[in-house]
């Protein structure tokens, strides 16, 4: 069984609204208290943020020439407000009347694991929150991330045959190279705290694929670190920090996986377990060009590093 109704991240918002008997009418009248107490504690940060974005979308405003601009206004005796897009919450727009999306295809759990549109805006919300934090200056950061994760991800699968940890790829899909290749990446870069005994593999600590007949919810249960993790269903992926669900997205993403996972550690100051903190502060500082510390570098962080490399030509 890949889900239970109760299990995904847009079926927990869907109970939670009809347990506060909230209509689609109402959704665009809910203040930022409201969206608190619905979803109250930090772990529901980023679906009290998507959820705002969604109906209070800043509308751009064409300022007609008057001399009122220069004293702040906007000609029609209305001060003009420059938003931050950092900012955690945006203020509520003048205008009363927000688009109006499909909020059946947002709020209701769908029969299969598909993508729906609330978790699309989980995902642009946490990796903004990543752009302010490492680079809130240049707009086009989360482009630059990808691509600077696509020439690693390459260098890295020759990397991976070279230690002997993966296979010939020209005869894989993307989702089983992706899959191989985030539980070699430990592996590649290995830390010398081995995992707790009952989680196994030290790639456990970033990736699981469920079984048919596995329970997410029971594993995330049972998993005995606290840190995000991408779970792997037969058609869909969910990420999940301890054990909340936050975001689903299709199996066909997964190539861009691990950044949503490194955007969790950092949105929410999460420490890196140990049985996986080289690679992950490899990452950092290779993929994310976030430089670590001299205090922060370990000796096996230096020293995959200068393996790595050594092996690039670098």
């Amino acid at each position: 069984m890949c889900r239970s109704a109760s299990t995904w991240p847009h079926a927990f918002a869907t109970e939670k609204m009809r347990a506060a008997d909230i209509s689609e009418a109402l959704l665009p009248t809910l203040s930022r208290q409201d969206i608190r107490d619905l979803f109250p504690g930090p772990e529901h940060f980023l679906r009290r943020k998507a959820t705002w974005k969604l109906f209070h979308k800043e509308q751009e405003v064409q300022q007609a020439a008057s001399p009122n601009q220069q004293n702040g206004s906007n000609g029609r005796g209305l001060a003009t407000v420059q938003v931050n897009p950092c900012v955690s919450e945006t203020p509520r727009p003048s205008n009363p009347t927000p688009p109006q999306p499909d909020v059946q295809e947002i709020l209701d759990p769908p029969r299969t694991c598909s993508y729906p549109t609330l978790n699309m805006l989980f995902i642009l919300t946490v990796m903004d929150e990543l752009r302010c934090i490492l680079d809130r200056s240049n707009p086009d950061f989360i482009s630059d991330l990808k691509t600077s994760w696509e020439s690693f991800y390459g260098k890295a699968q020759f990397y991976g045959v070279f230690k002997k940890l993966l296979g010939p790829s020209t005869t894989q899909d993307k989702v089983t190279r992706s899959i191989a290749m985030m539980k070699a990446l430990p592996e590649m870069f290995p830390s010398p705290v081995a995992p707790p005994k009952n989680l196994g593999h030290a790639s456990e600590a970033m990736v699981h694929i469920l079984e048919p007949t596995e329970n997410p919810n029971t594993y995330l249960q049972r998993r005995p670190v606290f840190s995000p993790v991408l779970i792997i269903c037969d058609s869909s992926c969910m990420l999940a920090i301890g054990s909340t669900p936050v975001i689903t997205f299709p199996k066909e993403n997964i190539d861009t996986a691990v950044l949503y996972l490194l955007a969790y550690y950092y949105t929410f100051h999460l420490t890196y377990p140990k049985c996986i903190a080289t690679l992950l502060s490899v990452l950092q500082s290779e993929v994310q060009q976030d430089a670590i510390h001299d205090s922060y570098a370990t000796s096996s962080y230096k020293k995959a590093l200068s393996e790595w490399k050594k092996f690039i030509g670098e």
